[in-house]
């Protein structure tokens, strides 16, 4: 685990080999979410980045009989 220090302007670092782990790029924008007590970063995708990530997935699900 690492430990980062916010600034006088609020502002962390986020460690390099998080950076890389995540393929993070500078200006790319991240959502912020406070949860149970901890703020949480998720970064912003473009669509494009998210073609195929379902896949595999099992769709053989019993639907209602006025959802077919």
């Amino acid at each position: 685990m690492q430990q980062v220090t916010v600034s006088p302007k609020y502002q962390i670092v986020i460690p390099l080999a998080i950076r890389n782990s995540l393929h993070l790029k500078p200006g790319q924008k991240m959502q912020v979410i406070e949860y149970e007590g901890r703020v949480e970063y998720i970064p912003c995708r473009e669509i494009s980045e998210m073609r195929g990530f379902l896949r595999g997935i099992d769709t053989n699900i019993i639907r209602e009989p006025d959802r077919t």
